[in-house]
């Protein structure tokens, strides 16, 4: 099995940032964060060339936790950089036997 070592995160914007989406990457995982990084440029021309304004970046991936990431979130700031975050959530469900009803754990 081959581990994930980065994830490339592409956001597109309108040219004064009111609004903005995640655009699919035509490669997003990647085994080496180096070798997504070394992609970010053909990413930028390529996206840039048909959207207002595109941002990019690497997220490193812990090979450990590559399953187990759930939460992805960033936000594109007033001066034009892009802030982004990989996450495992801490919320653990299990359910009750006894009464059947979900508890939740934190």
């Amino acid at each position: 099995m081959e581990h994930i070592a980065a994830f490339l995160l592409v956001v597109s914007c309108s040219q004064d940032l009111s609004g903005c989406r995640e655009t699919p990457a035509p490669a997003p995982l990647f085994e080496a964060y180096d070798a997504c990084q070394a992609e970010l440029p053909k990413v930028l021309t390529a996206f840039t060339s048909r959207d207002k304004r595109t941002f990019a970046k690497c997220l490193e991936v812990d090979p450990a936790l590559e399953d187990d990431y759930d939460q992805l979130t960033w936000n594109v700031l007033p001066n034009g950089s892009l802030e982004a975050s990989l996450s495992v959530s801490s919320v653990v469900v299990a359910s009750d036997a006894a009464s059947g009803k979900p508890a939740y754990l934190h």
